[in-house]
């Protein structure tokens, strides 16, 4: 009689230690995307999430556009054009399906000044324009970014060299630099002597640039 009291009073102990614990919603990186400090391109990079990575998704702002993210331990803000999450086995962009995936909302104040070039060597200038994501289902999909994923791999290291040794003045284009993102066509760039491609200091990262589609091919890290 003992025995069975002891069992049928350790029952509900057991379903609550099964219950399970919520947990931050997950996104993957749809290509190698900065981790930064704060909420904007002119923040600190603090790492690299690399393509196809997880993060765990705190919250976005409320415009969705930067979301504050971890990954493996290091926790930051994170572009939020280039993150899915699955709904319905499908992938979606947050910054588009903010409703849908029902993504916490956070805000975030600086009161560091590390928005003033911090990490980065200098002032932040002056936005004058926006890097070009892309259509959304085409970013979800990889499509964009697939595309010119494969063009990186065949960028030559002589390019690069030639990329590093002479350095241009930056741009300061709203948005995310990432490979598959867009240069709009009112900005200049510059010739890379003997190479298919194009380049540009894009808010104080150099990149190259396929010049018929203007989309980031590589970033120079």
């Amino acid at each position: 009689m003992n025995t069975k009291k002891t069992l049928l009073l350790s029952l509900p102990l057991v379903g609550l230690a099964a219950a399970p614990v919520a947990a931050a919603m997950s996104a993957s990186a749809t290509t190698d995307l900065n981790l930064r400090s704060g909420p904007g391109p002119q923040y600190a990079i603090e790492s690299v999430i690399p393509s196809t990575a997880e993060v765990d998704v705190e919250g976005c702002l409320a415009d969705a556009e930067w979301c504050e993210v971890s990954y493996q331990g290091t926790s930051g803000w994170a572009y939020s054009a280039y993150l899915t999450t699955p709904i319905e086995e499908e992938p979606v962009v947050l910054y588009e399906n903010r409703d849908r995936v029902e993504v916490k909302t956070v805000t975030y104040d600086d009161t560091s000044n590390a928005a003033a070039g911090a990490g980065v060597g200098g002032a932040w200038g002056a936005a004058v324009g926006s890097l070009i994501v892309g259509g959304p289902a085409a970013v979800a999909a990889g499509a964009v970014i697939g595309a010119v994923a494969g063009a990186s791999s065949n960028v030559e290291e002589k390019s690069i060299t030639y990329v590093e040794s002479n350095p241009v003045e930056p741009v300061y284009l709203d948005g995310e630099v990432a490979v598959g993102a867009g240069i709009p066509q009112e900005i200049t760039v510059y010739e890379v002597p003997e190479s298919d491609y194009s380049y540009l200091n894009v808010n104080q990262q150099q990149v190259l640039i396929d010049p018929e589609t203007r989309r980031i091919v590589k970033v120079v890290r």
